[in-house]
């Protein structure tokens, strides 16, 4: 099944941007899902169970180093260019 998760990310210090870099760095090291990056949210498009662990492996290392906020979205129905 192909799912879409739009992602929001809050990293909840002073300096947030080195957080959010190192979000969207670990996202884009998987090429076999695709990525939509937006000003507010990204978007992961694929497989849903290779998509899934693209989420755990990446929100993992951030929540365990930054006090975080992850609003996530979940469809079946929408994905990155459909």
């Amino acid at each position: 099944m192909q799912i879409a998760i739009e992602i929001s990310y809050y990293a909840l210090m002073g300096e947030y941007s080195a957080p959010v870099k190192d979000f969207l760095e670990r996202l884009l090291q998987y090429k076999m899902i695709e990525i939509e990056i937006g000003n507010m949210s990204t978007i992961i498009s694929g497989e849903y169970q290779l998509v899934m662990q693209v989420i755990t492996d990446t929100m993992d290392p951030l929540l365990a180093r930054y006090p975080s906020v992850f609003v996530l979205k979940v469809s079946n129905a929408c994905t990155i260019g459909g």
